[in-house]
């Protein structure tokens, strides 16, 4: 059986390589020897997930004439490769990205820290905000004000209140893109909706091409599934899609979904441009794979910045591009409202699938969305949500360049995230040792595929002025630490109260 799921090519493995030689060095670093410097290269490409894991790598005279090096170079990085853990080949079937067994891999997904826990720890595990009060409050008052009627009925509804259903078709069409309440499905969160679509089609063994990185809950859910996971490594920066990587990984790998975050990408903060929303569903349609296109963060702009109109707007009779939304990123998590929209038979099978699930979503939550729709307190609870947001980000920002200055990332100008790059650290290594100094950050491998990015950690806009603070301050004694190797018998944490 083949053990590849993509393949890099030898000119565009080269362009990574070359692109990846501009990084800068350490003063007084001795020239390594060719096949080790090009083994050390691979091998970064892999951990960073610039190349996928069971990725079919050129073969060895492709690779050199591309590199312009002699092949016995090329051979020795590969065997080099192989004796690491990083490649494994087969007679016949070539050579294939892997790693290494002892590789930390991610194990589960992202839960917070129970209340009692969060005098001593500073928890930034979670991408979660407190609720935008007033309006938490007043929603559940408009809620129940609007429950009698409903408790006069037995309370399933699968499909969604109808009168959310619509509020939400409603949205999308003042959007500017038409929607019948036909197309709407209320779900219990995006982890629900999402959740639905994955039984509906992708069964078990089926293949998900996802971003590298990806939303660690997402990834364990579908790994939970028997799903496999396709990744394609997301673009330099905060610039969105690497489209030649999207149309290579539809075509080849004829994934049955393909999973998104096209505003404000979870963990990077990556925004796509229109021109590759649009040429992402042209490629999806062509492949006849199913794009499911998580909007949660869509609304948490935090800078003055023209948004792209949503990816639904190329396809807007849902039939390849599923959306998700939520209310959980945007108003509150313990609001666990979400919805799909989609074209009205798929509506109408992921309904049907539901009387297996969860039979419907609670009654007086979706009143309490409903309500703030309807009244526009949605949209001053938003408000409140972006501002908490943007100083949160500013104070962390500022924090981590003060007290880690080596450590590198681009500032999104949304979202609810930091993807940091730990200048050389394990992530792995910074996630255990920062609970013991009372700072909880999710290691990089949680966000991607086999073990890709220990180099990384992800750091969420939750904390703000004197929190941020200590917890970079934190984060700096755990960096200490496991660059001595000093990471058994540190002291207990401090109380921290903001």
């Amino acid at each position: 059986m083949t053990q590849w799921t993509s393949a890099v090519g030898a000119a565009q493995l080269a362009r990574q390589l070359t692109s990846q030689q501009t990084r800068p060095g350490g003063p007084g670093t001795r020239k390594p020897p060719a096949y080790r410097a090009l083994a050390d290269g691979i091998r970064l490409l892999v951990l960073e997930g610039r190349v996928p894991v069971a990725a079919r790598l050129p073969a060895e005279r492709e690779l050199a004439l591309s590199l312009s090096v002699s092949r016995t170079t090329v051979a020795a990085a590969y065997e080099a490769l192989r004796a690491e853990g990083f490649l494994e080949s087969r007679r016949g079937a070539g050579s294939w990205t892997a790693v290494p067994a002892g590789n930390p891999l991610p194990a589960r997904g992202l839960e917070p820290l129970p209340p009692e826990s969060l005098g001593s720890v500073i928890d930034l595990g979670c991408a979660a905000l407190p609720a935008p009060e007033p309006w938490l409050t007043r929603s559940v008052q408009g809620a129940l004000e609007e429950l009698p009627p409903y408790a006069h009925t037995h309370g399933d509804y699968p499909a969604g209140l109808p009168a959310l259903r619509q509020t939400l078709a409603d949205r999308y069409t003042a959007g500017g893109i038409p929607t019948m309440p036909e197309q709407i499905m209320v779900t219990t969160g995006a982890m629900g909706a999402i959740d639905a679509i994955c039984h509906l089609f992708a069964g078990r063994g089926e293949r998900i091409a996802v971003e590298s990185p990806s939303y660690a809950n997402i990834l364990q859910l579908m790994r939970e599934a028997g799903a496999r996971l396709v990744p394609v490594a997301m673009a330099e920066g905060l610039s969105g899609w690497d489209m030649p990587r999207w149309r290579q990984v539809l075509r080849d790998a004829a994934p049955r979904l393909a999973y998104v975050v096209a505003d404000f990408h979870n963990p990077t903060g990556a925004l796509a441009d229109e021109d590759q929303r649009r040429r992402l569903v042209d490629a999806a349609r062509s492949a006849g794979t199913v794009l499911v296109v998580d909007e949660t963060m869509s609304e948490l702009h935090l800078d003055d910045i023209d948004m792209p109109r949503p990816v639904c707007a190329f396809d807007p009779a849902g039939s390849t591009v599923l959306t998700v939304g939520s209310a959980s990123k945007a108003f509150w998590a313990g609001m666990r409202i979400g919805w799909v929209r989609a074209a009205p038979d798929v509506i109408r099978s992921l309904v049907a699938a539901r009387a297996y699930a969860d039979l419907g979503t609670p009654v007086l939550e979706q009143l309490a969305v409903n309500w703030l729709m309807q009244t526009g307190g949605w949209e001053q609870a938003v408000s409140i949500r972006r501002a908490q947001a943007r100083g949160n980000r500013d104070a962390l920002v500022a924090a981590v360049r003060r007290e880690l200055p080596d450590w590198e990332f681009d500032v999104p100008s949304g979202g609810l995230t930091l993807w940091v790059r730990t200048g050389g650290l394990s992530g792995s290594r910074l996630a255990e040792v920062g609970e013991r100094v009372g700072v909880r950050v999710p290691s990089g491998p949680r966000f991607g595929v086999d073990g890709a990015f220990e180099g990384y950690v992800r750091l969420p806009f939750t904390v703000g002025g004197p929190v941020a603070e200590e917890a970079a301050a934190r984060l700096a004694a755990a960096a200490r630490l496991v660059e001595t190797g000093v990471t058994t018998g540190t002291e207990a944490p401090r109380t921290f109260v903001a």
